[in-house]
């Protein structure tokens, strides 16, 4: 995405407003630190010779965050020199390490997106014995060799057998549950996003951090960023994003399932503008930037919930693009999120929880067939749910899907829907796989669907069970929801 460096000033401007409005809602965020887990990413160039880095990297390394001025609402447990360690792995462990040791001041733990801070989570899980050491002996583990982060490090990191033992004893134990809380006992809220895709990872948060409250702050892209969350200790279910007019310039596309494909035949789409948008109503967001996108379609479908005095407020539904086909049907993000949550609930009388989920259309068999990978947390291994149980699981979401894919079952033109559950740990293992070939830690989500031959070969290699819908999901003519 092209930009510019006056974007940075509006995006600073953005970023200025959020601890304010928190201030509101939770008091006393002066008197201590965030701990949040931010990266950056190394930079590559373009044929003609422009920089080209994640949106996120290029704030972190300009003038706006690295020369900030103080502000005791807004200090970091992780010095900039942390966070600016072009090594994600040195980073995290340089950050974790510093989140540690000031475990008393933390007041919020973050990352941008969820799945980052269950990253943290688990590196926390597999490095507590050389973070333990580290801190009994008052020496960095020698596997970080970044000379800016070592020096920075050495004035932070001093003996201390107590705060050793300490997370010697909270890591050591089999139960991870309130884990952050026990770990960072002040902590206030958690600041992730867990609207859209990143909803599905909020039990997982509530059973770590023992159901701190999860404020989604901002609403952002790699193309522009457009606007913040006025109420940001609500659910994460009653989350809206009140637009900022001076962003960028805002134009919304009615979107319509029932009529848009057949209208876009014959005329060129009506746009719609920010003062003429209707509370109820659901578009996709059309924005022209300062950096010289012109009616670029973001591909994000928001729906008006309501106004701040003239600025309309929104709630993401989901991305525009389908995630699944395999004959008429057509599977989106929010429908496939929305079958997997509903099989969930067959998981709840065993302790289990779907952790991470990906899915691909197989098609290599007729008829096709939706696979859908499943890695599992399940907390009593002696009370795992049975083969015939998972097997439900695929019938609940097939019942859970749209109108035509039920047809299409019914009609044989899509065979019954697969699920395949992986080993724990494959989608860090996913994770780790994307950020070498150059995916940005920071900007890093899980793909909702999969094509890659290497990455259908990792997660078929990690399978340990497969199950299949024993039976057709209702369907009749008259049936239309």
């Amino acid at each position: 995405m092209p930009t510019i460096h006056e974007e940075l000033n509006r995006r600073q401007l953005l970023y200025s407003l959020l601890m304010p409005v928190m201030n509101l809602y939770v008091p006393g965020l002066d008197k201590g630190k965030g701990l949040y887990f931010l990266f950056i990413k190394a930079e590559t160039k373009t044929p003609g010779g422009l920089l080209a880095r994640p949106v996120l990297t290029s704030y972190y390394k300009s003038d706006h965050f690295k020369s900030r001025p103080y502000d005791p609402f807004n200090v970091y447990t992780s010095p900039n020199e942390t966070i600016l360690c072009p090594d994600s792995i040195q980073s995290m462990y340089a950050q974790m390490l510093c989140g540690l040791i000031m475990r008393e001041e933390v007041l919020r733990v973050g990352a941008v997106f969820a799945s980052g801070l269950l990253k943290a989570v688990r590196f926390l899980q597999v490095n507590w014995k050389q973070f333990a050491h580290d801190i009994e002996t008052g020496t960095l583990n020698p596997k970080v060799t970044d000379p800016s982060v070592r020096e920075c490090m050495s004035k932070i990191l001093k003996p201390n057998p107590e705060l050793a033992a300490f997370i010697t004893k909270e890591c050591s134990e089999e139960n991870w549950e309130c884990i952050i809380t026990r770990i960072w006992p002040n902590t206030k809220y958690l600041d992730v996003i867990v609207t859209g895709a990143m909803a599905q990872y909020i039990p997982t948060l509530e059973y770590y951090s023992g159901g701190l409250p999860m404020a989604c702050t901002m609403y952002a892209s790699s193309e522009c960023y457009f606007g913040l969350n006025l109420k940001p200790m609500c659910k994460p279910s009653e989350v809206s994003y009140t637009i900022m007019p001076n962003m960028a310039y805002f134009e919304f596309l009615p979107h319509d399932d029932s009529s848009a494909q057949d209208s876009s035949r014959d005329s060129p789409p009506r746009l719609v503008d920010l003062a003429d948008l209707e509370v109820g109503k659901e578009y996709e967001l059309i924005v022209t930037t300062y950096a010289g996108l012109c009616r670029y379609r973001v591909g994000d479908i928001l729906r008006v919930t309501g106004f701040h005095n003239a600025a309309p407020q929104f709630r993401f539904i989901r991305r525009k693009n389908v995630l699944l086909s395999i004959d008429f049907d057509k599977t989106d993000e929010s429908e496939l999120q929305q079958a997997i949550e509903n099989a969930s609930v067959l998981l709840k009388e065993f302790n289990t929880s779907v952790v991470e989920y990906t899915s691909y259309a197989d098609t290599k068999q007729i008829p096709g067939h939706y696979v859908i990978y499943w890695e599992l947390f399940v907390k009593d291994a002696a009370n795992a749910p049975t083969d015939e149980v998972l097997s439900q699981c695929c019938f609940q979401m097939e019942e859970s899907l749209n109108v035509v894919y039920r047809q299409c079952r019914v009609a044989d033109s899509i065979g019954p829907l697969e699920i395949r559950v992986v080993k724990n740990g494959t989608f860090e293992e996913l994770m780790d796989y994307a950020i070498s070939r150059g995916a940005s830690i920071n900007q890093y989500k899980v793909p909702r669907c999969v094509s890659f031959t290497p990455i259908m070969e990792l997660l078929d290699s990690r399978v340990v069970s497969k199950h299949f819908s024993p039976a057709l999901p209702h369907w009749t003519p008259e049936r239309r929801r």
